[in-house]
């Protein structure tokens, strides 16, 4: 590798949000806030909104979405879309 061109590969914990879960791992991001870690080291922290801990295709586990009966008002509104 050429020198000075690529940039600081460091620890960082990545936080999910969705369900708690904290990842220690290496990347070239970078964050001012701060977290310390189980090690007692203090690392970077990047929260996240999903992650493998809480995605429903890696979990497993789907979500219920429909909220309100949007399907069901999607259905009434367009069921006589396309009939002649």
């Amino acid at each position: 590798m050429k020198k000075d061109i690529h940039p600081e590969y460091a620890p960082i914990v990545f936080n999910d949000l969705a369900s708690g879960t904290k990842f220690l791992t290496r990347s070239t991001a970078k964050s001012e806030k701060t977290i310390e870690w189980e090690d007692g080291n203090t690392y970077p922290v990047i929260d996240v909104e999903i992650s493998s801990a809480s995605h429903p295709f890696y979990t497993g586990k789907q979500r219920i979405l429909d909220s309100a009966g949007r399907v069901e008002k999607f259905k009434d509104r367009y069921k006589g879309f396309g009939k002649r």
